[in-house]
């Protein structure tokens, strides 16, 4: 992206409807959003524009993200935050 990043703003986008991406998205954030590079912020926010349902299968790895950039970074949010199916 070519204008700095809100980070608050992303942080905030992670307090979603459902508890139980509150207890992934957010600590996932708080941990590591300074350290993701300007790809994996990018997919980052593309992820977070998406429904909560299909966020949720596809951190449970229930079905794979629609595009290669979504399935990147919920591959690595998984990694990260130690989710196993």
């Amino acid at each position: 992206m070519s204008t700095p990043i809100d980070t608050r703003k992303v942080r905030y986008q992670c307090r979603r409807g459902l508890l139980e991406l509150d207890v992934i998205l957010q600590p996932f954030a708080d941990r590591y959003l300074t350290q993701l590079n300007a790809s994996q912020l990018d997919n980052f926010i593309a992820l977070l524009e998406c429904p909560d349902p299909d966020i949720y299968n596809w951190l449970m790895g229930q079905y794979p993200a629609d595009t290669d950039a979504l399935r990147a970074i919920v591959a690595y949010i998984r990694e990260k935050m130690n989710i196993t199916s």
